[in-house]
């Protein structure tokens, strides 16, 4: 009766709060299933970022709301930055959901279902549906309980939550509110805590990540608090990496550069969002950078790191987009010779100031914009792909495929690599020396003396 699953939409900073849920709920004798066929309690953790995300999560509270009405133990909540956007309006389209809970109230999910038990055990329906979509302070604080599977060797850790930056696209500062560190002390137990565990890598999550505590804490001999924690993360016994998402480009001081070629545990690799290459553009989605800046931190950044591996995001079509505009878009996005990318066609976020702009750009034109740009992609990490032949690169052993043809691990760059391996180095830094790529995917074997396959 109270098996629980929870679908996540969207981001990695909603999977972490989806496991920091199933975590609570965990604790207080709630039982996580595998398959949402089995659950008597299905969450959806959701997105808010595109239309597009709140529509499939809404299309999936409505197939699946006919469950309630057959099973009447049956629960139903949504959870995340949908809640959080739209509250109570949520139920004019779907009234058979019992539990809206916002971005700022995960930690209080558990006691709003062991109520919804209760009043089933006792026979009394509610008079309303569970809503809460308050602020609450500290509430960044809560994020802090994991859900480890056996031999796991990475995790995330929320470090921050909220957002100040106010970008005219962007919906985040509503759904997810003001900026909100955690205390350094905290997450620094937490990550030596999972290293404990066995955990080898660590991603550090929030909205804005490279502005952690710009309030909490001084700035020491030119060292951001944000540097500073990586300087403590990576002193952890037991961890060999670090990674950390997502930046901002206006958090790429010097520090933060010469980061990458002094702190051994952290990866050479960097998410940067671009969003445009048009300093005009940039301006109307009030981006605090240029294009000139932002060029400049991708060459120091090789310059610190001659191995750095780059991926990005990128808006397409946003109000008022010329071809000139996407033209220095496209000249930028070759120059930076990205290894990923994600590459999105404006769509109009209501609340946002950007929705209210005149000189939309027509969806044939965005949809043009889009294919350009993963056409360069496709030919960039392909390209730095096939450089890796014939190299040996360090491996951190995740586990087996998908397909149990072999094993999976990722290189310090973010790449994905197949190899055959045995079940013993799960968890183990491990040389592999790379045969064959695709676009996407590394293929290699073991170039260690001595170790069975």
């Amino acid at each position: 009766m109270n098996r629980f699953f929870i679908k996540t939409y969207g981001c990695q900073m909603n999977e972490r709060d989806s496991e920091a849920v199933a975590a609570l709920l965990r604790a207080r004798g709630y039982r996580m299933v595998a398959n949402e066929h089995d659950c008597d309690i299905l969450l959806l953790n959701t997105c808010s970022v595109r239309d597009a995300a709140e529509q499939k999560a809404i299309g999936k509270a409505a197939n699946v709301a006919g469950q309630r009405r057959k099973n009447p133990d049956f629960i139903l909540g949504i959870l995340g930055c949908m809640a959080q956007n739209r509250g109570t309006e949520l139920l004019d389209r779907l009234p058979d959901v019992d539990l809206i809970v916002g971005t700022q109230k995960f930690h209080q999910v558990p006691d709003y279902l062991d109520n919804l038990r209760a009043a089933q055990s006792a026979g009394v329906p509610l008079s309303q549906p569970i809503v809460d979509i308050a602020e609450e302070a500290g509430s960044q604080n809560t994020i802090r309980d994991h859900v480890l599977e056996e031999k796991q060797v990475s995790a995330f850790v929320s470090i921050q939550q909220g957002c100040n930056m106010d970008c005219s696209f962007c919906i985040v500062p509503k759904t997810r509110g003001d900026e909100r560190s955690r205390p350094m002390d905290q997450i620094v137990r937490e990550c030596g805590q999972l290293a404990e565990r066995g955990v080898k890598e660590i991603t550090l999550l929030g909205q804005i990540v490279t502005s952690y505590g710009r309030r909490d804490y001084e700035h020491t001999g030119g060292i951001t608090p944000f540097v500073q924690l990586l300087e403590r993360v990576n002193a952890i016994p037991g961890l060999q990496r670090i990674r950390f998402t997502s930046p901002h480009p206006r958090g790429f001081k010097e520090d933060l550069i010469a980061a990458y070629s002094r702190l051994e545990k952290l990866c050479e690799y960097v998410h940067l969002p671009l969003q445009s290459g048009s300093n005009r553009i940039l301006r109307a989605m009030n981006r605090p950078y240029t294009r000139e800046r932002y060029r400049q931190i991708v060459d120091d950044l090789r310059t610190a790191q001659p191995g750095m591996y780059f991926s990005t995001d990128v808006i397409v079509g946003f109000p008022g987009e010329t071809e000139e505009d996407f033209a220095k878009t496209r000249e930028l996005f070759e120059a930076c010779n990205y290894d990923m990318a994600y590459v999105f066609k404006y769509s109009i976020r209501t609340g946002t100031p950007a929705a209210t702009l005149e000189d939309q750009v027509p969806e044939e034109v965005k949809e043009a914009r889009n294919q350009i740009l993963l056409k360069i992609l496709v030919q960039n990490s392909a390209r730095r792909n096939a450089a890796l032949v014939g190299t040996t690169q360090e491996v951190l052993v995740e586990g087996p495929d998908k397909k149990g043809l072999g094993f999976t691990g990722r290189t310090r760059g973010n790449r994905v690599v197949h190899f055959a391996a045995s079940e013993r180095l799960v968890g183990e830094l491990v040389p592999i020396r790379i045969e064959r790529v695709s676009t996407a995917v590394l293929y290699g074997s073991l170039e260690l003396a001595g170790v069975s396959t």
